[in-house]
């Protein structure tokens, strides 16, 4: 009966199909991966059935525990996987439309049962088997021992008889006898074997201990000794062995003999081989991947002392327009051609590539003279890269971004290299790409703080870490204040209080500008209305707000202005919203309607920054504007008496233009007297800056005004 679809059955299957996926690799299986698949998914039924059971049984999650250890998932990573997607997956596909939070409940309960059931069978499983050797080891010798003093016949059954290999030397080595399991193993005829001498039969594997045991049975100071050993094949062909080596005596307890007992564990060792090779090496294009390359590093960073290292960090520049172009297919193709070539640029001794994932490489580079080496193979990588890469008839220009870390081993880890790589790689692509940069500490100091700030800024709105500062806005005609703008600062608990210039733009990159800007917005005018309040007799303070560029392309704009002035009780023409020149320029209707809107409303639009973009001086009519805010760059000239004629003159023009369009002029960065009087000539309407006051708390500002009310 075939499933419906995408019914239980087919989300079951589904489950066991991420869950074989995930850990497959780690599994010393000779099943394939979706034969491995076929033998998760009866645990998976019992997993689903138990998580939508009447009843919690602790005991089914222990059962499917125990199974995946039966199914040979004995890597420690194998448990961490298998909960891993239990955690993310049983819900989802197997929870229909049960209560979610209950269901979480009892997976979360499910995955404990399934670890301990886990441990326990794996425990049960190396206790089991390690008994096993021992006795099978124990019953081997003393059979064999039994049948050489007893009788020729009855050792012939038992030596010929066993199901692994057994070998009889003497205490010189010279090999007597050797069992059909053992010639089979080696391949080999007897006459081939008998002869030998045990001493020949060294391997390039041998660990260091395996011939001072050897040495020290034959000499009679061990009864025993078992290793991991490697033996040549006639043909040259490795054959790798669990060998324990016995001593046998007399019977007056002279020892006579030395007996093998050997286990043939090629095909197991070549299994674990091949996983390991697929979990250490990217299945595209057959480099080392992530893990082998953070191994390498971290063994190179632990180099004694005189080891230098050099890396590579490689992003293709416009990889995902050639992707979204041309398909994946086309992409991957584009991707192995590349890795080739890096292959070529990394074969000296010390010198690797491996791919980190997508589009980006690694060249790693070891030694004492990595400082000039590491130059040359940037060099190299960059040259592989010019010659064009045909893909399906077309010619692919290829090129990269490279960042260049080189240093001492032991000073860093290997964490830290790669994020410098990754920054200094980010520094080349922002300079033109096409190129490589090498670490800059300093770079990396504020780029790490920049990204640290951005990863921050989220929980500091909701721990209530912004503060705003107010500076007065002053009428250069009486001198009186008329309000102030809105200058939002961050309260930083490492780095202490940040200007807007240090969190503005991440706040704008990340979408965060939106939920900070409305923050800002309330604030403002609640304090707005409470200088009202308190400062009745002074006239009404307005308050300037500034407005990012993603603001302004915000749907919710007009309805949250409108909602916090009625909310706060504040009458549309105590707010001013300044937008920087630069965002308005070009800009179309749509852009510009909710500025008319709330210009409609009463609220004042200002021009912030006028002077240093390039918009056309006639687009001023068609900008819903009521105040340009001169940018200080055109009054610098005017702190000092005389005052600059050709600043006089431009500033003079601009507020003539803008008089005549009915637009009132506001100056920033007024820090003297002078600059101040010379303004006020020119008829400029208010200013702002040092030689009023500082930005500082709203007390300050009802302080001031409180002052031009009294006299």
């Amino acid at each position: 009966m075939r499933a419906e679809p995408d019914g239980p059955e087919d989300r079951l299957r589904r489950f066991a199909t991420i869950w074989s996926r995930a850990v497959f690799p780690v599994t010393s299986t000779s099943l394939t991966r979706p034969e491995f698949e076929e033998q998760l998914l009866p645990l998976a039924r019992r997993l689903s059935e138990a998580l939508r059971a009447r009843t919690f049984e602790a005991a089914e999650g222990r059962g499917v525990g125990a199974a995946l250890v039966a199914a040979h998932c004995t890597d420690p990573e194998a448990l961490s996987r298998a909960l891993d997607c239990v955690d993310a997956y049983l819900v989802l596909y197997c929870g229909e439309d049960g209560p979610k939070e209950a269901l979480r409940t009892r997976s979360a309960r499910l995955q404990h049962a399934m670890a301990a059931g886990y441990a326990e069978a794996l425990r049960e499983r190396t206790l089991t088997e390690q008994q096993a050797i021992s006795q099978a080891a124990l019953t081997a010798r003393s059979a064999v021992a039994e049948a050489l003093h007893d009788s020729e016949a009855r050792f012939r059954a038992v030596f010929e008889g066993a199901a692994i290999g057994i070998g009889i030397a003497d205490l010189e080595g010279n090999i007597l006898q050797c069992n059909g399991a053992l010639l089979r193993m080696f391949g080999g005829s007897e006459q081939t074997m008998r002869g030998r001498k045990v001493t020949e039969w060294t391997h390039a594997e041998d660990a260091p201990q395996v011939w001072r045991l050897y040495e020290e049975l034959v000499r009679g100071e061990r009864e025993h000794y078992h290793v991991e050993k490697a033996f040549y094949r006639p043909d040259g062909t490795a054959l790798w062995t669990n060998l324990t080596v016995s001593l046998l005596r007399d019977a007056d307890g002279e020892p006579q003999y030395q007996l093998a007992l050997m286990e043939d564990t090629t095909e197991r060792r070549l299994l674990n081989l091949r996983l390991r090779y697929e979990a250490t090496h990217d299945a595209l294009t057959g480099l080392p991947n992530r893990t082998l390359f953070f191994e390498r590093l971290e063994k190179a960073l632990a180099a004694g002392e005189g080891q230098r290292f050099g890396l590579c960090y490689l992003d293709l520049d416009g990889f995902k327009t050639i992707n979204d172009s041309l398909g994946h297919a086309a992409g991957d193709r584009l991707l192995v051609e590349v890795a080739d070539r890096l292959q070529s640029c990394a074969t000296a001794p010390g010198e690797m590539v491996a791919r980190l994932g997508g589009d980006e490489f690694v060249a790693l580079t070891t030694g004492p003279g990595t400082e000039r080496e590491v130059d040359e193979l940037a060099g190299r990588i960059m040259n592989a890269l010019v010659t064009p890469i045909s893909i399906d008839g077309r010619d692919l220009t290829v090129r990269g971004s490279v960042g260049v870390v080189e240093g001492p081993a032991g000073e860093r880890g290997a964490a830290e290299v790669l994020r410098s790589a990754d920054i200094t790689m980010y520094r080349a692509k922002s300079a033109g790409g096409n190129r490589f940069e090498l670490a800059d500490p300093e770079a990396d100091a504020r780029a790490i703080t920049r990204n640290g700030l951005t990863t921050a800024l989220p929980a500091a709105l909701d721990r209530g870490e912004f503060f705003i500062e107010y500076q007065p806005l002053v009428h250069l005609g009486d001198g009186s204040v008329r309000g102030a703008e809105a200058l939002v600062r961050w309260l930083h608990p490492q780095h202490g209080v940040l200007g807007p210039d240090r969190f503005i733009p991440l706040a704008e990159h990340t979408g965060l500008i939106v939920p900070l800007g409305r923050w800002v917005l309330e604030q403002s005018v609640r304090q707005a209305r409470s200088w009202q309040e308190r400062n009745s007799d002074a006239g009404p303070l307005r308050v300037n707000v500034n407005l990012s560029p993603c603001q302004l392309t915000h749907p919710g704009l007009v309805q949250d202005t409108v909602d916090i002035l009625e909310r706060e009780g504040l009458d549309a023409q105590a707010l001013c919203l300044e937008v920087t020149e630069s965002a308005l320029i070009g800009a179309d209707d749509d852009l510009l309607k909710p500025l008319r809107r709330l210009a409609e409303m009463g609220v004042d639009i200002a021009l912030d920054d006028f002077g240093t973009g390039y918009s056309n001086l006639a687009n001023l009519r068609r900008l819903p504007v009521s105040i340009l805010k001169l940018d200080r760059s055109f009054t610098q000239g005017m702190q000092q008496f005389p005052a600059d004629p050709v600043d006089l003159k431009i500033v003079e023009g601009i507020v003539s233009l803008a008089h005549s369009l009915d637009l009132a002029v506001t100056v920033e960065g007024v820090e003297t007297g002078a600059q101040a009087e010379q303004l006020r000539i020119l008829g400029c309407d208010t200013a702002q800056g040092w030689y009023y006051a500082r930005p500082g708390p709203p007390e300050r500002l009802h302080e001031l005004a409180l002052v031009d009310a009294v006299g």
